[in-house]
């Protein structure tokens, strides 16, 4: 395993654990009634998130283009391992929520006082604030998951779309890049793809997906919906994102296949 890829798995790990923590930044808004602040806090993770993302498809391209060189035009195990990678770290990233929401809940408190990021890092990084997250390391209740029901409440529509937004985003620059290994000739054309496949996820989850949890937030400030229903939301999302990393072993090959086909059709 080269240096590069060590590197995009690391980097996936990270960005699937953060995207899986986003989660449960709203219930940290609805708690401390502080939304504003809970996302502007979130954000900070999002940029690395977003700067880790960056990275992934450079390395990746130029695994390819040194396998490619050598003679080499198939390296699907590689391509499994980094999907499998997102895979962990969202369950991870699920026995991390409650602690999570815990730290980020007392971040809230402690900038809506000091209103300093610098303040607030030196303090996350002090005796006290180490002390404080391990005081309240813990771990999700096992009635978040025994509480789920395939009953008419279940969200049918909204889990499913998210699962398969999920997926898409998780192979969106994979299959594009593994296109190359199918299609040499117009590797570039194929690996400029993933913006197409990427963006049409991204549609899905903008339009359908956060637009219905935006709403239960503001129904739970309203006293509209309870918190343990909107809990029980959560959980529902993150077990459709597992769904969704699952489900992407399977669309990775064929979507890889299609961007191939397609780099030669445009």
């Amino acid at each position: 395993m080269t240096p590069q890829i060590v590197i995009v798995l690391t980097l996936t790990l990270v960005i699937n654990l953060i995207t899986t923590l986003s989660y449960s930044v709203r219930i940290v808004g609805i708690r401390t009634g502080r939304i504003a602040i809970s996302f502007a806090l979130f954000n900070i993770l999002v940029l690395i998130s977003r700067t880790a993302n960056g990275f992934q498809a450079p390395l990746l391209a130029k695994t390819v283009e040194n396998d490619i060189k050598i003679g080499v035009f198939e390296n699907l195990f590689t391509f499994r391992m980094i999907i499998l990678s997102a895979s962990i770290a969202t369950v991870v990233g699920t026995f991390l929520i409650p602690t999570f929401q815990r730290v980020l809940s007392r971040a809230v408190q402690d900038f809506s006082i000091h209103k300093s990021m610098g303040r607030l890092a030196l303090h996350g990084f002090s005796k006290a604030g180490i002390l404080y997250f391990k005081d309240h390391i813990t771990i999700p209740k096992t009635e978040n998951i025994t509480s789920i029901r395939l009953d008419d409440e279940f969200p049918y529509r909204l889990f499913i779309l998210n699962i398969v937004a999920v997926a898409i985003l998780t192979i969106g620059v994979l299959s594009a890049v593994y296109a190359s290994y199918l299609n040499p000739e117009y590797r570039t054309t194929a690996s400029n793809l993933s913006a197409f496949i990427n963006g049409f996820a991204t549609i899905v989850m903008f339009v359908f997906i956060d637009p219905q949890l935006s709403t239960m937030t503001d129904d739970v400030t309203l006293g509209k919906c309870s918190e343990t229903t909107f809990r029980r939301y959560i959980v529902y999302m993150t077990v459709a994102r597992l769904f969704g990393t699952l489900l992407a072993q399977l669309l990775f090959l064929p979507c890889a296949r299609l961007i191939a086909w397609t780099a030669t059709q445009i």
